[in-house]
């Protein structure tokens, strides 16, 4: 029973080990600044150790050092990682040479490698688009419709942006099979060719819309969610952007409207009044109670 017990950790290991190494490049581009600076940092420390004993492995490698001074080891192997020199410590023997040549070979791939990392984390484009914490369903033009609104956080604009909306819950098929289907939803406009200010998402639900006959209880029982994402380039960058978020069923809102948010200024321009960008209040008519069924 114990060799089973170590034997399932050795392996539990082994998969966390794989899922976090197996592509390291995408895990270092992916994590947070203040992570990535550690990892470097410790992994510059640990080498330079490293080749700061390799160096006191024969007394005298090290000419001016003190004889088995580690601190005097391990700023020479810093000295040497980053092509430094000043010039006050130096190999004495033909051993420090090699293992010099080598240590400069190493911090060569490694600022390469450093460096290169550094400039696609800063390259990466980044979306900053926003999403309404919440959506609703109201009527609109007399038919029951999901909105939720998107915003462009930059003073740019998006071009060709694309907005796609899928609803995900688990189904029973006739054969009594569990599955988790993919529904999608079809949108009153999908696309813009010029995405500025706010974006007001809509989809009219009618007798072939997935949401036909839904309300907050049913949609909860069913595990659903509401999945969007929106692409488009990006003028500034020349790059395509993405932007992703989910509604929980408790995120939508059956007999609300979304306040309105876009006003003229004194000068006659458009402005949005980010404020009450999240905000929403209940329909003026006699809409149907949250969670009802439209």
């Amino acid at each position: 029973m114990k060799d089973g017990r170590l034997r399932e950790r050795i392996d539990a290991w082994i998969t966390a080990g794989r899922r976090v190494f197996g592509d390291l490049y995408h895990a270092l581009i992916i994590m947070g600044w203040p992570m990535f600076v550690f990892g470097v940092g410790v992994l510059f420390l640990l080498a330079n150790a490293g080749f700061a004993l390799a160096y006191l492995a024969q007394p005298g490698a090290i000419a001016h050092a003190r004889p088995g001074s580690f601190a005097d080891a391990f700023f020479f192997s810093v000295q040497t990682m980053a092509t430094i020199g000043y010039g006050i410590m130096y190999p004495g023997t033909l051993y420090a040479n090699v293992l010099m040549s080598l240590e400069t070979l190493i911090g060569l791939f490694g600022v390469a490698f450093a460096t290169g990392l550094a400039f696609a984390r800063f390259s990466r484009p980044r979306a900053r688009i926003r999403f309404s914490t919440a959506a609703v369903v109201s009527l609109y033009h007399g038919v029951p419709t999901l909105m939720f609104r998107v915003i462009n956080e930059r003073g740019n604009q998006i071009l060709e942006a694309r907005v796609r909306m899928t609803l995900m819950r688990n189904e029973l098929s006739p054969e009594g099979h569990h599955m988790r289907r993919f529904r999608d939803m079809v949108l009153l406009r999908d696309s813009t060719p010029s995405f500025s200010y706010s974006w007001t998402v809509m989809h009219p639900i009618t007798g072939s819309s997935p949401l036909s006959a839904a309300s907050r209880e049913t949609l909860e029982a069913e595990g659903a969610e509401l999945v969007v994402i929106l692409a488009g380039l990006d003028e500034t960058l020349a790059q395509t952007i993405h932007a992703r978020h989910v509604y929980k069923p408790a995120a939508i809102h059956w007999g609300y409207r979304l306040r309105d948010i876009l006003a003229q200024d004194p000068h006659g321009h458009y402005v949005v009044d980010r404020r009450h960008f999240d905000a929403i209040e209940p329909e003026a008519t006699d809409a149907p109670s949250d969670g009802a069924t439209p």
